[in-house]
């Protein structure tokens, strides 16, 4: 339960604490006292949005925390541990805000994200006010608050992922259509391409083996004419060596050392006109022609160019048109594989739909029971309340199965059900709404609850039937309850009121009442207003005294 509440620096709250009781608790005081205030406290000690107007004026942050003891079962506990957060039973939970805006969350004086604050908050208060009451109006939410009712989360979540897959694969399969189609309006131009790429045959490097080659044979003339020049050369000298060879031949063994060098002059110079010859050889030879290499050369650009890519990058190019083209003519086998796990996903989605469709439609009949059991203590007895659990077309299907959810009223007997908002009075409607908070907040986690202003627009024996029924479900958790209703207030076991003091500096104080006076004197306000009378202060009396406050067997 929520054990204590310190407030420092919150609107009109300087600093405070409460330290709360099990059971039934009531804050009451006068319209515009603070009791809002109170509520924003705790609610941003839970993980609430920081809203920077919160700060008192004239003060650099606000602070709030908010201490909880809790059974050891409780599974915030091992929220708690996934999150590496320590806890030796007791919770604390604080927030710090700043004038400009900015906020910290702590849980046991460990900083935490805003994020797990709030998820921690969720599991440890449950606050139940105007905006929740608008949820309980709006259709929309009545699909969540039966599946929250009937703890259809894991059935839910199974769904979710399911409608998740096959919406994916509704997109792949789109898309693969739509490439398929433009894929198709492109075959002939790629297949074009290919044989283009393939009647030349390009191979990396070559444009520069052709470049080379292209300047050989722009000079191959000059350089043939240049070769025939050293051919010649090099005959004269052969000439020469020969006539110095005869001459040598002639000193006998005188000469031989010269012999000896000069068979090596001799060997050197066959050498030069054998290449020489070769060289000759190759360029008149070349099995290219200039216009053919030009050709060749214009051929291999005007592809490059095409596929806006180099000359070295065709080959890889003509691979990447071959594998489009193998993937086209695979297509229609992909196709019908991405069908066959279109239909496979959308039976696995609609069995998993159709199941929890099947589990909501009991649980809307249970909870339609139990909500009817609620009426007739809260003097709605000849009401009648249905969930109504809808199939919807297949096209309307979504993440969150295939039905729809409305909660019907009728407000007198053999009435046709209507929405809530526009069958019942503002009397019934509040009402109507408690009965609905009560179900679905026993079947919640969470340890304490907050019913803020829950009696609106009633008064008399009804205001005494609510309170009759917020102090039995107090039996099993801590209710806080902020009420303007005296009757609803004596069934309280504790009681605070907020209260406004000073003139030029306004603040808001909240003060436990002693049972007896205290609490009588409050009762009598409420009940004849300002000023109070002797016959207030007697119906107060015999309010408390009539009233059973229950005792809390578990916080």
């Amino acid at each position: 339960m929520l054990a204590s509440l310190t407030i420092k620096n919150v609107v009109l709250i300087e600093q405070l604490t409460i330290d709360f009781s099990k059971g039934l608790c009531a804050l009451t005081g006068e319209t515009g006292a603070g009791k809002s205030i109170l509520l924003d406290s705790l609610g941003l000690a839970i993980g609430a949005r920081a809203d920077a107007g919160l700060v008192r004026y004239g003060t650099d942050q606000a602070n709030v925390t908010a201490n909880f003891d809790l059974s050891p079962q409780h599974p915030v506990f091992k929220l708690l541990k996934d999150n590496d957060l320590h806890s030796d039973g007791e919770i604390v939970l604080r927030r710090v805000l700043t004038k400009e805006g900015r906020s910290k969350a702590f849980i046991n004086d460990q900083a935490v994200s805003a994020n797990l604050l709030k998820k921690i908050g969720e599991l440890l208060v449950e606050i139940h006010g105007q905006f929740d009451t608008q949820n309980l109006l709006n259709s929309k939410n009545h699909i969540h608050l039966l599946d929250d009712y009937a703890m259809h989360q894991k059935e839910l979540r199974a769904v979710q992922e399911s409608w998740q897959n096959w919406q994916e694969l509704q997109e792949k399969l789109q898309q693969m259509k739509d490439s398929l189609s433009r894929a198709r309006e492109d075959e002939e131009y790629f297949r074009k391409s290919l044989e283009d790429i393939d009647r030349l045959s390009p191979e990396k490097g070559e444009e520069e083996k052709l470049s080379t080659l292209r300047e050989k044979l722009m000079r191959r003339s000059q350089i043939i004419e240049s070769l025939r020049e050293a051919e010649k050369s090099v005959e004269e000298m052969d000439n020469v060596a020969g006539s110095v060879w005869r001459a040598l031949d002639k000193l006998g063994d005188e000469g031989a050392s010269a012999v000896k060098a000069m068979e090596g002059v001799n060997a050197e110079v066959q050498e030069v006109i054998a290449a020489l010859q070769n060289i000759s050889m190759d360029l008149e030879n070349s099995e290219y022609s200039l216009t053919e290499i030009d050709d060749r050369l214009f051929g291999l650009k005007a592809q490059a160019r095409k596929h806006d890519c180099t000359i070295d990058d065709l080959p890889e190019k003509r691979d990447e048109i071959s594998v489009l083209l193998n993937a086209i003519e695979n297509q229609d086998t992909d196709l019908v594989e991405l069908i066959r796990q279109n239909e496979v996903a959308k039976e696995e989605y609609e069995k998993l739909a159709n199941l929890l469709s099947k589990k909501r439609q009991l649980a809307a009949e249970k909870m339609a029971n139990l909500v009817m059991q609620e009426l007739s203590p809260l003097k709605l007895d000849k009401a009648r309340f249905e969930v109504v659990v809808e199939v919807l077309d297949e096209n309307l299907w979504n993440k969150n199965g295939m039905n729809k959810v409305q909660f019907l009223v009728a407000t007198n007997a053999g009435g046709t059900a209507g929405p809530l908002n526009k069958i019942a009075s503002g009397g019934e409607l509040s009402r109507f709404t408690l009965a609905l908070k009560v179900i679905l907040a026993e079947t919640g986690v969470a340890p304490s609850l907050v019913f803020d202003e829950v009696d609106s627009g009633i008064g008399g024996a009804t205001a005494a039937a609510v309170g009759e029924r917020l102090a039995r479900l107090a039996q099993h958790k801590q209710i806080l309850v902020v009420t303007h209703s005296p009757q609803v207030a004596a069934m309280a076991g504790s009681h605070w009121i907020v209260s406004k003091s000073g003139e030029k500096e306004v603040k808001t104080d909240i003060i436990a009442l002693s049972q007896g006076n205290e609490r009588e004197e409050e009762i009598a306000r409420m009940l004849s207003g300002e000023e109070i009378t002797p016959e207030a202060r007697a119906a107060a009396r015999k309010l408390l005294e009539t009233s059973v406050s229950p005792k809390s067997k578990v916080a």
